[in-house]
């Protein structure tokens, strides 16, 4: 049976490790069991039938495939202190959301030592597909990782043989869809507070009838950003970093950072969770946090 190590067991590692353990033994790794919220966390990993590890080389002692799910900010770390406990055919999968470049550092660290490393670019929610959510993989070994993964149940398919090209492609993607986000929440925003919300919607909906501007789209959008948006925020610095790397200033997509961060940061200030704005409607939210 395949043997996989998923660092990171936040929502898509845990996605992840309770899907595959019904077709491989899976093993999860996460810094946050060090901390007061371990013994949580190793019940959730229990629950889930994965095994929690009790530290980084633990987990990828004997692992065929090692998925990293961290956060952006974490994602060369891992890869740097992965590296040399990484065996000659053990793989690490870099799943996480950063640019070409820091994919790159990390491929470099990791080919110091034994291990294989290749990119993944993750190009949808994990939460409504699991498993069947779209991967992009790039590196040398990007066929025959896919077809690995492929026969586990993932929806995965292989792009490019360079490291970094489906990070662009993520990046860049990120560019228009966090955007998205980040210019419903704020023209919403306004447009409520002035009351004339139906009238920019119902316009929105005339020049774009097909995207559902008269209907869930809206929620749909801001619920992102008020359920993620401290990711997504970190995400962008990642995003800007691409497009800086190629001479691009990446103005609005330093702009869509600063307004993913504003209204998680609101409902911080304000003590609001987003288990308390489900089910999310965003008029509602956008009057509980004036």
């Amino acid at each position: 049976m395949t043997c996989i190590a998923i660092i990171g067991f936040g929502e898509a590692g845990k996605i992840y490790a309770q899907d595959l353990a019904r077709v491989a033994a899976v093993r999860v790794w996460d810094k946050k069991f060090l901390t007061p919220e371990r013994d949580h966390l190793r019940a959730l990993a229990t629950q889930a039938g994965v095994q929690p590890s009790a530290s980084l080389a633990d987990a990828l002692d004997g692992a065929d495939l090692v998925l990293s799910l961290v956060t952006a900010s974490s994602a060369l770390e891992v890869a740097s202190q992965a590296a040399p406990l990484l065996r000659a055919g053990q793989i690490l999968l870099d799943f996480n959301s950063v640019s070409p470049e820091t994919k790159r550092a990390a491929a470099k660290a990791v080919a110091a030592g034994a291990g294989n490393y290749l990119d993944v670019a993750v190009m949808a929610p994990v939460p409504p597909k699991r498993l069947a959510t779209p991967l992009l993989i790039g590196g040398p070994t990007a066929s025959h990782a896919a077809e690995i993964l492929s026969a586990l149940g993932c929806n995965a398919c292989s792009a490019s043989e360079a490291i970094g090209d489906v990070s662009a492609i993520k990046m860049c993607r990120s560019v228009m869809i966090k955007g998205l986000e980040a210019l419903t929440t704020e023209c919403l925003s306004a447009a409520r507070q002035y009351g004339v919300e139906e009238a920019v919607l119902a316009s929105l909906h005339a020049s774009f009838p097909l995207l559902g501007w008269n209907d869930q789209l809206p929620h749909y959008l801001i619920s992102r950003v008020a359920e993620h948006g401290v990711r997504r925020a970190e995400e962008m610095g990642e995003v800007v970093k691409t497009l800086q790397d190629v001479g691009i200033a990446g103005a609005m997509s330093q702009a869509t950072q600063q307004v993913q961060a504003g209204l998680p940061a609101r409902m911080a200030e304000r003590g609001v969770s987003y288990s308390e704005l489900v089910p999310f409607h965003w008029q509602e939210t956008v009057d509980r946090l004036r």
